[in-house]
């Protein structure tokens, strides 16, 4: 009975948060108002290249509302998505419609970066990401489930999967962030640190030419997107906490992981891919030729084919 009276404050708690939410989202992602409007209307027109049916959801969790894209038929196997730092799940419309032929898709927006979802607080630690996470799984009564992270997805893929009773079965790591090692290439990384602190066009163009082989192929509605999430958000501590994770945490993964690194990565190096094949009990590492940090993009039809061959 006590529960029964206490529940009806904690959803209205929940709720009141996410009532905030457009005040909540100027003062923990974006500088202010009008560059949330901005910025949200270039995430719609980004939507417009997903070339499959989706729809999208928000659910309220103890962190504020999750956003979700949700592709693919009901009944099929459920697959999450974890997209890169700054680039929302709208990154995947390179991938959506191959990895949505057979899978129920789950594309989560990261809470603390440009996106649909709505922090109610200004920093989450490993623990707080774990338990968002939960939450929504449990929205969806997600109890076994496959996971594709790309870049910084990946670092948070492999923080999942590496906690006791993780719910992840297959893993699909795409230029891993912060995960094996530290990033390889610091200086031809640098355009992205350039660009977030002093954002313009010229500094865009060298950060996909450092991140991408094949900068002409992003999409412009895009590359607009991408742009403004480096232009009108606020930096956050978050990156802080990615360090590559332990010998023992990897050799405890035993799981099919299959970890994907382009040939011009300044993210990882070869060392990534032969400690991936070193420490992880069940992976296969592959390197991608003629692709950057961006190999979704840059070798899309490839990257999709060897995704769809593991999970399957």
């Amino acid at each position: 009975m006590q529960k029964l009276i206490l529940l009806p404050f904690l959803i209205i708690i929940l709720y009141s948060c996410a009532s905030k939410k457009a005040d909540r989202l100027d003062d923990y992602v974006f500088k202010k108002k009008s560059d949330k409007a901005e910025y949200l209307k270039s995430y719609d027109n980004a939507l417009k290249l997903w070339k499959v049916h989706f729809k999208e959801e928000d659910i309220i969790t103890s962190y504020g509302t999750a956003h979700i894209l949700i592709a693919g038929q009901k009944n099929a196997e459920p697959l999450v998505l974890l997209h890169g730092m700054d680039a929302s799940s709208t990154m995947w419309y390179p991938n959506i419609e191959a990895l949505a032929k057979k899978h129920r898709i789950y594309a989560i927006d990261f809470l603390m970066e440009p996106g649909k979802s709505i922090s109610c607080g200004e920093t989450l630690n490993k623990t707080d990401v774990i338990t968002w996470y939960s939450e929504i799984f449990d929205h969806f009564d997600l109890k076994k489930v496959k996971v594709v992270g790309a870049s910084r997805g990946g670092w948070v893929g492999t923080l999942l999967a590496t906690q006791e009773n993780s719910r992840i079965t297959k893993l699909v790591l795409l230029s891993p962030a912060q995960t094996f090692e530290s990033i390889d290439n610091k200086r031809k990384a640098l355009p992205a640190l350039m660009l977030k602190l002093f954002p313009n066009e010229r500094k865009l163009n060298k950060t996909l030419k450092a991140f991408s082989y094949y900068p002409e192929k992003i999409d412009t509605l895009y590359k607009q997107q991408f742009y403004l999430a480096n232009k009108s958000a606020k930096s956050n501590s978050s990156m802080l906490q990615m360090t590559p994770f332990s010998k023992e945490d990897l050799k405890n993964l035993n799981i099919p992981v299959l970890v994907l690194v382009g040939d011009h990565d300044v993210i990882n190096s070869e060392d990534s891919l032969e400690k991936a094949k070193e420490l992880l009990p069940k992976s296969k590492a592959e390197e991608i030729k003629n692709a950057g940090h961006f190999l979704t993009i840059d070798q899309a039809k490839l990257v999709n084919k060897k995704i769809m061959d593991f999970l399957n």
